[in-house]
Order: structure tokens, then sequence, then C-alpha cells
């Protein structure tokens, strides 16, 4: 059982590392939006949907819901943490509209987790039936949170272009679904299991999918470069020439 222990906290470490890396990875776009003083067609969901699905898995894994997740806590608190950051930024470079409508979607997001943990504390009086709440709502938002990459894998069949699904991302994605679910498996929890497993399903696919679009990729953005460079130039007698460089 030690062992066993031992081999779920550096699992659970290796975890948190990785997902942390993940809730990082916007940093450049946030970097790019202060630089230019505005938000511009940047939507706040996928921060408002990251929060929400963070704050969920934070009060899952406190002592009084599910024992022995420290580590599920740690890395969800700090993502609650990065995406207020990323949403008081959002909030500051928005126009009003914006700011309004980011401003009611995290009052609402805060008053149902304020809601959801009341009723789960107060109702539910074993671990295991908390665990059962707040486990099942984790499931319902991780599976809701799965609309974006399979969004995105429809963009790449569609196109044939792996240009808006960074390697990256989606290697760490897979690292990340293959650290949560060995981390479930070791001392058995459902309700972590389930959406990283099929997390690490959904990161395969996208990985199968970079393979056989990669080398189409290549050849859309060498067509589109060999496109820019040839400029058209209108001389003074009002004749096209067209320059191929």
């Amino acid at each position: 059982m030690a062992t066993a222990d031992i081999a779920r906290t550096v699992v659970g470490i290796i975890g948190n590392i990785i997902s942390g890396f993940l809730f990082l990875s916007p940093v450049p776009t946030f970097v790019a939006i202060c630089k230019r003083g505005s938000v511009e067609q940047y939507s706040p969901a996928p921060y408002l949907a990251t929060l929400v699905n963070c704050m969920v898995w934070t009060l899952y894994g406190l002592p009084m819901v599910h024992p022995h997740s420290t580590l599920v806590v740690t890395i969800n608190a700090s993502g609650c943490v990065i995406e207020l950051i990323y949403i008081t930024l959002f909030f500051i470079y928005s126009d009003r509209n914006k700011r309004l409508k980011v401003f009611l979607w995290l009052l609402l997001e805060l008053i149902f987790i304020a809601t959801l943990a009341a009723i789960t504390l107060t109702l539910a009086h074993t671990t295991n039936k908390r665990s059962a709440i707040v486990g099942t709502t984790c499931i319902v938002f991780n599976i809701m949170m799965y609309a974006s990459p399979l969004a995105i894998m429809k963009l790449v069949i569609m196109t044939k272009s792996v240009e808006y699904m960074p390697l990256f991302i989606s290697l760490a994605s897979f690292g990340n679904g293959v650290a949560w679910t060995t981390y479930a498996l070791i001392r058995f929890d459902p309700f972590i299991t389930v959406p990283n497993g099929i997390g690490t399903l959904l990161s395969v696919a996208q990985l199968i999918l970079y393979a056989t679009y990669y080398k189409s990729t290549k050849q859309q953005i060498a067509a589109r470069k060999e496109v820019n460079l040839s400029k058209v130039v209108v001389g003074n007698d009002g004749q096209e020439t067209r320059l191929n460089h």
C-alpha cells in the first residue's frame, strides 16, 4: 500500500506539472492583448469554462468531500488563480458590453459553486455521498469542455490542415490525460478516471490527425507563401506587372 501511495503521489505531481503548462499556454495571447490594449475578437468563454471546471474539481478534492486528494486541490486551485488573472485582463481590455457579460457569467459561476458546496456539505453526511455528487458534476463539466477539442478536430478534417491544432498542446493534453488516468487507477477513482480517460482518447485522435495532415498543412502554407510573394505592380503607364520572387 505504501508503494502504491508513493507511486500515486509521484504521478500526481507529474500531472500537476503538465496541467500547469496547459493552464499557462494562453500567456502569449494575453501578452499580445496587453500590448494592443484590446481583446479584439477573442472570446472569454474558454477561460470562464476552465475556471468553473477548476472550481468544481477544487471542491471535489477537499478533505471533507473526497479525502486523500491534495494534489487534485493544488493544481485546480492554481488553475482558479491563473484563470482569474486571465479573466481580469480580459475585463480590463474589453469594452463596456463585454465587461458586463464577463461580470455576469463570473457571478453566475460563483453562485453555482457556492450553491453546490452548500448543498453537498449540508445534505450529504458522508464523504462517499459528497464525492458522488461533486464527482458527477465534475464529469458533466469535463464532457462539456470536450466540445472545444472536438470542434478543432472537425476543423482539421474539413481543412486538411493542423495549423490551428498546435502539436505541443496535443502532446501536453495526452500526457496530462495519461498522468491523471494513471493517478486515478492506482487508488481507483471513477470520477477522475472517466473524464481523463476520454481526454486521453481524444488526445490520441488529435495526434493521429496531426500525423495524417502534417504534410498537407506544410503544402498549404508553402502555397500561401508563394501566392503572397507574387505581387502585382501598377506602372506609370497603367500597365500591371506581376513580380514573382
